[in-house]
């Protein structure tokens, strides 16, 4: 049988030197290895934990070592972070395990040297009360970062762009797991039938307070073990995803265009909207997600989506005028930190060449927009550079397009002042992931 720990550190190193993604990255090592479940929540709470406090975790280790942190060894660096999270962050996991399982998975990987140095930090810890102070300045930025381990220069941009007490609360909202939310597959079932069949099994279950055919699940276990999710009875979609496809409002026998697909989830939450009528194109650049999404719209029983292998920014191959557009493009990401938690490790979060390739296939997906058609541009990220700065730019240069105000449901609300078009959706706000949804309507041909 796999070691857990030894597992959990295989991840690490490929989030670390591949930049794999953690959720990917973890369901593959946890299928490999045959995991069962308590091993493989064992593996996932670590996995997610080491990475959701690195920067935290970091400022420990420098508390304790000699050594500057650059210059210990990658996987000593990861067996300690493990460690040092077992220790203070894993209630069950005693203390003499962190202890001696860290130093004898230094061994297995002929880390003879570091078993010795890992020994003594965790034992230095166990001996210290309390184990770690937070830093006593007054740099509240840097103060902020350790506390919830989240890059500076993210802190600096949300309190530039929403303000002091919202970047206060999107801290605490994108920390530690994030409820597991559910659409019904409207095609098979309905809300209170799937909330029962769930039910039956053990799993507890929600109604959603802002969308009628959304669930919040808990105590799932493997959620692709249950017979409901085998029989395409829904699918796990956040509920800012889910809002983005109402602001949609496809309708049956709409031709729709989700011009960045991968891996499927509104097209497919699309299709329900459609009951199966009209057509839509689901767009993606590679092969291997084009197959996720037809799996996904084949467990589902979604009949009119056909896939389409294609570049968004270059429009390298042509689709049909449509009355709906999905336009939502790659970004940073950083609305998912509580998801994603290596994107907190990411150098270029903030700065980077993303706006320029939305912008271009923001405006290249437009031009296949019928007139009186609606094109939803939408982002899993919270920097206005991405988002509203880049609505706001496409609308002043296309003069044949508005803006569209958003229909909300009651209990979302604003984070702050926006146009009616857009909404910055926000946990504290919404109960939803970090999001942005931008609606528009083309109103005359080109000028």
């Amino acid at each position: 049988m796999s070691n857990p720990r030894n597992v959990a550190l295989q991840v690490l190193i490929k989030i670390e030197k591949d930049k794999a993604y953690s959720n990917l990255a973890l369901n593959s090592a946890i299928r490999e290895n045959k995991l069962g479940g308590v091993d493989s929540a064992f593996v996932s709470a670590l996995v997610y934990g080491v990475l959701e406090r690195q920067i935290l975790l970091d400022y420990i280790i420098k508390q304790y070592s000699k050594i500057p942190l650059r210059k210990i060894e990658l996987k000593t660096k990861l067996i300690l972070r493990m460690g040092i999270y077992q220790l203070l962050f894993m209630d069950k996991v005693p203390d003499s395990a962190a202890v001696n399982e860290s130093v004898n998975l230094a061994k297995s990987h002929r880390l003879q040297k570091s078993a010795g140095f890992i020994n003594g930090i965790l034992r230095g810890i166990t001996r210290s009360d309390p184990p770690y102070t937070l830093p006593d300045t007054d740099d509240k930025l840097y103060c902020l970062s350790v506390r919830y381990s989240v890059p500076q220069d993210i802190i600096r941009l949300w309190k530039n762009a929403y303000g002091e007490a919202n970047m206060l609360s999107l801290l605490e909202g994108l920390s530690g797991r994030p409820p597991v939310c559910a659409r019904v597959n409207t095609l098979k079932t309905d809300a209170e039938s799937l909330k029962r069949c769930l039910e039956e099994k053990g799993v507890v279950v929600e109604r959603h307070p802002a969308l009628p055919d959304a669930l919040l699940l808990s105590k799932t276990g493997a959620i692709e073990k249950l017979d409901a999710y085998r029989r395409g009875l829904f699918h796990i979609q956040d509920a800012s995803s889910q809002l983005c496809v109402r602001a949609l409002d496809p309708r049956p026998r709409d031709v729709v265009l989700d011009v960045c697909s991968a891996p499927g989830g509104k097209a497919v939450t699309a299709a329900q909207y459609m009951k199966n009528r009209g057509k839509i194109f689901a767009c993606d650049l590679y092969d291997h997600k084009l197959r996720l999404i037809n799996s996904n719209a084949q467990r589902l029983g979604v009949t009119n989506l056909v896939t389409v292998k294609r570049d968004a920014a270059l429009a390298d191959k042509p689709l049909p005028t449509a009355d709906r557009i999905l336009c939502d493009v790659p970004c940073s990401g950083l609305g998912l930190l509580s998801r994603k938690p290596e994107i907190r490790c990411k150098s270029d979060a903030v700065d980077n060449d993303l706006p320029e390739l939305q912008y271009r296939i923001l405006c290249q997906s437009a031009k296949l927009l019928a007139v009186g058609g609606r094109l939803i541009y939408s982002t899993c990220t919270l920097n206005p550079a991405e988002n509203n700065e880049n609505t706001a730019r496409f609308l002043r240069e296309h003069p044949e397009f508005r803006g569209v105000p958003l229909d909300l449901p009651d209990s979302v609300r604003r984070a702050f002042d926006e146009r009616g078009y857009e909404i910055t959706l926000m946990p504290h706000t919404a109960n939803t992931d970090g999001f942005y949804i931008a609606a528009v309507e083309r109103v005359r041909a080109d000028d």
